[in-house]
């Protein structure tokens, strides 16, 4: 079993900046591949970004690339989605989820745990 606590939610405005973490307990070394995904209120849950902890390959939105940023520090367990250039549309509830695969995917279903996700809205 992994657990997983997303944290650093809030409310920014367009062009601001937040940063997410997601911190891993239970069976870490289970994991080979962390994801973000977010949901808007009345939409389906949307893969974000993704990164494999084994190696720096990470994965991204057409709609986030260029201004989001996902990277690890294995020594504290955790995963960090650093978000900029924020507009309303990155409004959403965010969640990380954990893989024992070390192959990046974007599918949700392939994803075995989940945090309980982090509220982001981005609002003037």
């Amino acid at each position: 079993q992994v657990q997983l606590v997303e944290s650093g939610g809030g409310l920014a405005q367009p062009g601001g900046s937040l940063r997410l973490s997601c911190a891993a307990s239970g069976s870490i070394f289970s994991i080979g591949a962390m994801g973000w995904y977010r949901q808007a209120p009345g939409k389906d849950r949307d893969f974000v970004a993704a990164i494999r902890l084994g190696g720096q390959i990470t994965n991204y939105a057409d709609s986030v690339k260029g201004r989001f940023t996902v990277s690890r520090d294995n020594a504290k367990n955790t995963v960090y989605l650093q978000m900029n250039s924020l507009n309303p549309e990155d409004t959403g509830v965010y969640y990380c989820a954990s893989r024992t695969t070390p192959v990046i995917s974007r599918s949700a279903v392939e994803y075995d745990f989940w945090g309980q996700g982090t509220q982001v809205t981005v609002s003037s």
